[in-house]
């Protein structure tokens, strides 16, 4: 038994180097538990081939699939200060940041990228939840007014995936400025004429479905992903009534009016150029009335009795 444990078991460790074992060839899936090797997972999008569950991807993966040939070119955004308020918790909020930019390569959570989606020209802004939950501060809000503002510029659609958990609880009241920041923003694209398309992707929740997320002109949703603004257990004990088991999800929201469409992620880029196309195709100069034309309006019956029944003054 020592000659095993001294010698053999030595050797066949040295042999087999542990870190010669690629990690994490194999995923397991949230929705249904399966074992799903990387390869298979990476080909179908990250999307579960046993119960069609979409996991969650990185910024650059959602990117290559909307922009067509997965060609984007990606904005500079403009720089913030890291910790207006010099917040400290359990860790320092710079502490915080260094961590989510060394995992993530990320300055922060938005990423704005251009390109063409339907041969059309886009300018699209994800939310990369990865970087601390998708959280929506400062610099944050200033990537999506930076994203407005390039639309404008390139007279592109925008389109915004907001995958967020809410507001930067370590940047305060600042971070809830940018819900009123965000909104100006995409009214300034609204009224240059511009498409507003939101994909709503697991998870959008908290300040950002309260403000710029649910303004779109279209909105769009992955199958089975989470959308609201409070947590479900916070509206339980809130309300004291047992929600829904779908509440919250895509269908759900889809059923109730609050989304227009649920689309496949292997459709998304396809019904993102077909709903480009529609909505930037100019009207026809017959339909629109003349300045000063005018318009009558054809008075019912009842409205006609109501005039011939009223008493007649003088």
């Amino acid at each position: 038994m020592n000659w095993l444990t001294n010698f053999v078991r030595p050797k066949l460790r040295a042999l087999v180097n542990k870190n010669d074992v690629p990690e994490n060839l194999w995923h397991k899936c949230p929705g249904c538990d399966q074992m799903i090797f990387h390869r298979d997972l990476d080909k179908n999008l990250h999307v579960c081939k046993h119960c069609n569950y979409h996991l969650r991807i990185s910024a650059d993966t959602r990117l290559s699939i909307i922009f067509d040939e997965g060609v984007y070119t990606r904005a500079q955004l403009p720089d913030v200060p890291d910790d207006p308020l010099k917040f400290r918790d359990r860790k320092r909020y710079t502490d915080r940041l260094k961590e989510s930019r060394a995992q993530t390569k990320e300055r922060d959570a938005v990423v704005v990228a251009s390109g063409r989606i339907g041969d059309q020209p886009a300018v699209v802004a994800l939310f990369n939840f990865d970087f601390m939950g998708g959280s929506m501060g400062v610099a944050a809000g200033e990537g999506i007014v930076a994203a407005a503002r390039l639309a404008v510029s390139e007279q592109a659609s925008l389109i915004v995936n907001p995958a967020s958990g809410g507001a930067r609880m370590q940047e305060g009241i600042l971070s809830l400025m940018q819900m009123p920041r965000t909104i100006i923003a995409v009214q300034e694209l609204k009224e240059a004429g511009l498409p507003y398309i939101v994909l709503l992707s697991d998870p959008t929740t908290g300040g950002v479905s309260a403000s710029f997320a649910m303004l779109g002109d279209i909105h769009i949703a992955e199958p089975g992903a989470t959308i609201g603004f409070a947590g479900r257990r916070v509206i339980e004990q809130t309300v004291r009534e047992t929600l829904p088991d779908d509440f919250q999800r895509s269908e759900f929201l889809l059923e109730h009016g609050m989304v227009d469409s649920i689309v496949p992620r292997s459709e998304l880029r396809e019904t993102l150029g077909r709903i480009i196309a529609l909505l930037r195709q100019p009207r026809p100069v017959e339909d629109q009335p003349e300045a000063d034309e005018t318009l009558q309006i054809p008075q019912s019956d009842d409205a006609e009795s109501a005039d011939d029944a009223s008493p007649q003054i003088g």
